[in-house]
């Protein structure tokens, strides 16, 4: 009886110990790309104690293994070799590179917005239109027609075209018009409204939109002129909302 207690104690200790020896621990790392530069999102990571997770957005992962397990990686149902646990150097950096090249796209730079070149280019795309002018009769030369005086027929064609001719005019009376719009947006600009002002936020915009200068003013106009038309705007703007003639702004 004495003999079978001890045979239960030790296979007891056994048992436990053995379990101490298989305590789980945290392996982690990173999974790159085939040129060990860029992280590689969604690979899965998998142990042969069937636990399981995935790399995150920079590549990163973290999953519980124990010595006895064997690691590895699955991108797109191509699985890597399986790594043993117990041969991995540092289980807190185990990053690995998979057999993948992620796409890279070019540098993009940002410029700011230039009312000139921006102009440049609506004149280079909308050539056509800026340059359309009305038809016109044109007188042929005598020799064409023997002795006698006449007209391009073409041109006679051309001018009574009425609702092509409309519309090509209107196109291009819209483009003048708000490359106008865009010429002030230019000169009577929130930055300099601001300096000269101080007025910001919805005070600012019943401001310009209220004392908005023409199109004439802003082509004609010098700089010491355009900046003395902003201030005695905003005297004229301050009078008014003094005696409340301006609607309560938020």
């Amino acid at each position: 009886m004495r003999k079978f207690s001890v045979y239960i104690i030790i296979i007891t200790c056994c048992f436990f110990a053995s379990k101490a020896g298989a305590q789980s621990f945290k392996l982690r790392g990173t999974v790159y790309d085939s040129t060990k530069t860029y992280p590689v999102i969604s690979v899965s990571v998998l142990t042969s104690s069937g636990k399981g997770t995935a790399t995150d957005l920079y590549g990163h992962y973290e999953i519980d293994v124990n010595e006895t397990d064997s690691v590895w990686f699955s991108y797109l149902n191509k699985p890597t070799i399986k790594y043993l646990v117990a041969k991995i150097p540092d289980a807190s950096h185990f990053d690995i590179a998979i057999h993948i090249n992620v796409p890279v796209l070019k540098e993009v730079i940002v410029k700011p917005r230039n009312y000139k070149m921006d102009s440049i280019q609506n004149r280079i795309d909308y050539a056509k239109a800026f340059d359309w002018q009305k038809p016109r009769l044109e007188g042929m030369s005598s020799g064409e027609l023997g002795s006698a005086a006449g007209f391009d027929l073409d041109a006679i064609i051309h001018m009574f075209q009425f609702r092509k001719n409309k519309s090509n005019e209107a196109f291009r009376e819209r483009l003048l018009a708000e490359e106008r719009e865009k010429f002030i947006d230019h000169r009577f600009n929130k930055a300099l409204v601001l300096r000269l002002t101080g007025l910001i936020g919805d005070a600012r915009d019943s401001f310009m939109l209220r004392y908005r200068p023409s199109y004439e003013i802003c082509m004609y106009v010098g700089d010491y002129d355009f900046q003395y038309y902003i201030k005695k705007c905003y005297e004229a703007y301050k009078l008014e909302k003094s005696e409340g003639r301006l609607r309560k702004e938020n």
